[in-house]
C-alpha cells in the first residue's frame, strides 16, 4: 500500500495538469459560440454550489436548521444584504433552531 502512494499523487497530478494546460494549449483563438462561452461562465459558480450547498445542511446537528438558515440567507442576499449580515443572521438562525430542535 505504501509504495503506491506516489503513483497516486504522479496519476493525480497528470490529470490535474492536463485538465488545465490542454485547454490552454489547443483553443488559441477566441470561443464565438455563444452556448460554449455561457457554459464556461457559470462553471465556477455551479461548482462553487455544488460544494457549498451540502456541506450547509450537514454541517448542522439539525439539517433543519441547516435548510431554513440557507433559505433566510438566500433572502437576505436577495434582499441586498452584505455578505457579513448574511452569515450572521445564518449562524444566529441556526444556533437558536439548534437549542430548540434539538
Amino acid at each position: 500500500m505504501q509504495h503506491s502512494i506516489p503513483i497516486y499523487i504522479a496519476v493525480m497530478s497528470v490529470v490535474t495538469l492536463s485538465v488545465k494546460i490542454l485547454p490552454l494549449t489547443l483553443i488559441r483563438k477566441p470561443i464565438n459560440n455563444r452556448f460554449i462561452r455561457s457554459f464556461l461562465y457559470y462553471v465556477p459558480y455551479v461548482t462553487l454550489a455544488v460544494m457549498t450547498f451540502p456541506a450547509i445542511v450537514q454541517a448542522t446537528d439539525a439539517p433543519v436548521a441547516g435548510a431554513v438558515a440557507l433559505v433566510v440567507g438566500i433572502v437576505a442576499a436577495w434582499n441586498g444584504a452584505s455578505l457579513f449580515q448574511v452569515a450572521a443572521a445564518c449562524c444566529a438562525l441556526v444556533f437558536v433552531l439548534e437549542l430548540i430542535l434539538v
